[in-house]
């Protein structure tokens, strides 16, 4: 904590510095709004040692600077230096106050679940931040890259165009291709289980076929199913089944000799012995496999439309959306892509919290 104190020494008075130099920049440029606020930085980050709360301070320091960080974009030409200065320092406060947050976390003196959400979303909004002062205050061209508010405002214009891409790619060939895939892999798990045959001679040409890359099995199914969306969730299907076929059986052979003896005991045959014993064993094996998946599912699903489709879906978008030169549009997809999986990851998260309590990685928080 010695060290963090240093650093947020440091920073107070870089942070004063930015803020009497955009003072002066503020008041040469004639914007007087900008001028007070960069006064108001100026004077907190003086005082910010002789504050109780350190992180009450650093959250006063980063929304002041945020202030006038996107108050200075107009005006960045006149003082470039203390606009860059003011975005890595604070970047550099948002990344402490994580840090403090992250360690009251771990000593167990912020207990909320609402903490642990704060957290990335700190480091989120610091992403954020810095692309969209990066990106504006160095004039950078809208189709290199675009400033989220460009991306949020393509979002709310487009926001039918985004929904039917969505319901094409998502609710039609990922849903389908997940649940089809994952149950096909979780069933055959189990005649691998009940076969040493299948064990030695099915695995290693799973792992072979899971080696194969998308890019070149997404062309050859979509000529089979056709362009429509059942092509995709083939593809989905291939991404997703031997990822659960190799962590099912991995759990299946997770419990010890002396479960199944105990089990042997009680006179259990082989389906009691599953059912009970040696499937909730591997839940936390299904559920590593059901996580993993969430997100391939998505990315091959997207990768396939781009061999074929309909014109509608976030692959085809992507595709057309960047040949045009509309990379506002392209980045809008990519956001709502992010968004579905991200989304998609935490259902089946806290599906296994529910499934998984006994689990103690569960119930160590």
């Amino acid at each position: 904590m010695r060290g963090l104190t240093r650093l947020q020494t440091i920073l107070a008075g870089l942070l004063s510095l930015a803020g009497l130099a955009g003072l002066i920049g503020a008041v040469a440029a004639g914007a007087p709004a900008l001028a007070i606020i960069a006064l108001g930085l100026a004077v907190v980050s003086l005082i910010r040692l002789r504050l109780p709360w350190p992180m009450v301070a650093d959250g006063l320091l980063a929304g002041l600077g945020l202030v006038a960080l996107l108050g200075a974009l107009p005006f960045q030409t006149i003082a470039p230096a203390w606009f860059w200065l003011l975005l890595v320092v604070v970047w550099l406060v948002l990344w402490l106050l994580a840090e403090r947050l992250s360690a009251a976390i771990a000593a167990g003196r912020l207990t909320g679940q609402g903490w642990r959400f704060l957290v990335p979303l700190l480091f989120g909004l610091a992403i954020i931040i810095a692309w969209e002062a990066g990106v504006r205050g160095g004039r950078v061209p809208g189709v290199i890259l675009p400033p989220p508010s460009a991306v949020w405002a393509r979002i709310l214009t487009s926001g039918s165009t985004l929904w039917a891409d969505f319901v094409q790619t998502f609710v039609k060939a990922v849903l389908t291709g997940y649940v089809l895939g994952c149950g096909a892999g979780l069933v055959v798990a189990i005649l691998v289980d009940r076969s040493p045959f299948l064990k030695r001679g099915l695995l290693p040409i799973g792992n072979f076929v899971s080696a194969l890359p998308i890019i070149g099995i997404a062309p050859i199914l979509v000529l089979w199913f056709g362009y429509d969306w059942p092509s995709k969730a083939a593809v989905v299907v291939v991404v997703v089944f031997f990822p659960m076929l190799v962590n099912t059986v991995a759990g299946l052979n997770a419990t010890g000799h002396i479960e199944r003896d105990l089990m042997r005991t009680y006179a259990a045959n082989y389906w009691q012995t599953l059912w009970r014993l040696r499937l909730p064993a591997a839940a936390p094996f299904i559920f590593n496999a059901l996580k993993i998946n969430s997100t391939l599912a998505l990315i091959g699903a997207i990768v396939a439309e781009f061999f074929g489709t309909p014109i509608v879906g976030m692959g085809f978008r992507i595709s057309t959306e960047v040949g045009r030169l509309n990379v506002d549009m392209v980045w809008a997809e990519i956001a709502m892509a992010a968004l579905a999986g991200s989304l998609f990851y935490g259902l089946v998260a806290l599906a296994e919290r529910g499934v998984t309590f006994w689990h103690p990685s569960i119930r160590g928080g």
